[in-house]
């Protein structure tokens, strides 16, 4: 006797769409299997096996289908006959049909059964055929999608990163396109409800009995930083090392790929196209980074990516009222002024407790200063130009020579040394030079020159080492007229 394996299809939820011949396959079929107890009418199959525990064992989708198709195929060749229920329709959505359907050694029959498409139709008062839907599932949107203006509906919408996924595959969309969000078709507690894309992942909370549909988009999705988002889905899942990560352990390689980013700026040739290609590799691996905080947190529930895009493209907007509001600006000092006064009024009311609020501790020390200062200054302590600024200097100098003089203790000298370097960079603002950049710059044309003063000394034959003072400033003021 040949193995057979009878799928049928347990609709898309209420029992009164089960149809007759379903019910009597079910009744007839000894060996019974359901693909998931969660469905509303998965208690018809009485005494079935589940695969629920398969979710859980397997990284991927495709993993647990492949699982699932090979157990069943192993009770066909046992038990001579088994039946397969899946929600919904044999054929609608269900991959693990599909790899049932490859395998020669069975037989597979199929029951055709009423599927969630058939009441969506109904709900949406449309004709599918006339109106040219397409189908796509939510795991796939960004790769199916792309390139598609619509209408869609779009299936497998059960969980909230799905929605979040969905919504940034479209990277041009305004917000305003309607959605309709398909929950809970043909059941007691169905909803059907129109909302916008901008919303679309805020509205219910969403599980396998969850579709959209989409009636038009003004662009065609271009998927690509959706597929960057599911690749790091699936880095975390899969990946032993990815895995291991959290936020705290991201950090350093979060800073490292920052100043690589710099690198490859500082290096641009305008000249040479070709210079593009470190750039545009380092900003890839800096927004690698942003993914994969995004995606840990992601699943912990507390934030996506697409809540990450919203708040900057939010902010942004705020930030340029002399783009998208009724202000003038017609100079970048302006922008910066307008910029400033709008970030302290988010801030609302300054106190003790909040004057330094939005101030990164971890940044680099040159920046933390500079941006404390810029702080206060915002409150109104500041010298009035810099001429303060440079007596200022003058006055911490003096200080630490004193410190040194009187042989002070380690740490007081490094106080008074630090005080130095905070005037210092006091005296940058007010000249508005960025005192990391110059500080870099200064770093960079000193790198250079002993470079030079290195292969000038062994041009001549001289040890570095064994040169006096007077030798060594030689090569440097050569080297220096050079350069």
């Amino acid at each position: 006797m040949t193995a057979q394996i009878t799928v049928v299809g347990l609709g898309p939820g209420s029992a009164g769409s089960i149809n007759h011949e379903t019910l009597q396959a079910i009744e007839r079929i000894k060996f019974r299997f359901t693909r998931t107890t969660r469905h509303p009418t998965s208690h018809l199959i009485e005494g079935a096996v589940s695969f629920d525990a398969e979710y859980e064992r397997h990284n991927s989708f495709d993993e647990v289908y492949t699982a699932i198709a090979k157990q069943l195929i192993a009770a066909a060749h046992q038990h001579g006959q088994i039946l397969y229920a899946v929600p919904g329709s044999p054929l609608v959505l269900e991959q693990s049909v599909q790899y049932l359907l490859q395998d020669t050694t069975v037989d597979v029959v199929l029951i055709p059964a009423m599927s969630f498409l058939d009441v969506a139709w109904n709900e949406l008062k449309i004709d599918p055929v006339n109106q040219s839907v397409r189908m796509i599932d939510g795991h796939l949107f960004a790769e199916l999608a792309a390139g598609e203006r619509g209408p869609l509906l779009v299936a497998q919408c059960h969980a909230k990163w799905v929605l979040s996924n969905i919504k940034l595959a479209h990277e041009s969309a305004i917000g305003d396109e309607p959605v309709v969000i398909l929950h809970h078709l043909g059941l007691e507690d169905q909803q059907v409800i129109t909302t916008s894309w901008q919303n679309l992942d805020r509205e219910i909370e969403p599980d396998h009995l969850t579709t959209l549909y989409i009636p038009k988009l003004a662009e065609p999705i271009a998927g690509d930083l959706a597929r960057l988002h599911k690749l790091s889905r699936t880095l975390r899942e899969q990946c032993p090392w990815d895995r291991e990560q959290t936020h705290e352990s991201l950090v350093r390689y979060l800073i490292e790929e920052t100043y690589e980013v710099v690198d490859a700026i500082n290096q641009l040739d305008p000249d040479d196209p070709s210079t593009d290609e470190a750039l545009i590799e380092e900003l890839g691996d800096l927004l690698y980074q942003v993914e994969f905080h995004a995606t840990i947190a992601e699943q912990q529930g507390r934030f996506s990516i697409a809540d990450v895009a919203n708040s900057i493209h939010d902010k942004l907007v705020r930030r340029h009222p002399h783009v998208f509001g009724n202000v003038s600006a017609d100079s970048a000092d302006q922008v910066v002024s307008n910029w400033d006064a709008i970030k302290q009024q988010e801030r609302g009311e300054v106190d003790s407790k909040s004057v330094f609020d939005g101030v990164a501790a971890a940044a680099p020390a040159l920046m933390y200063s500079s941006k404390l200062q810029k702080r206060a200054a915002e409150q109104g302590f500041d010298w009035p130009n810099s001429d303060g600024a440079y007596e200022k200097i003058t006055e911490e100098i003096g200080e630490l020579r004193d410190a040194v003089r009187l042989n002070s203790d380690p740490q007081t000298i490094q106080m008074e040394l630090g005080d130095v370097l905070f005037s210092v960079v006091n005296l940058s603002r007010h000249l508005g030079v960025d005192a990391e950049t110059a500080l870099r710059s200064a770093s960079e044309k000193f790198k250079n020159r002993f470079v030079g003063v290195v292969d000038l000394a062994i041009q001549r034959g001289l040890d570095l080492s064994k040169c006096s003072l007077k030798q060594l400033d030689e090569l440097w003021d050569e080297i220096k007229l050079r350069q």
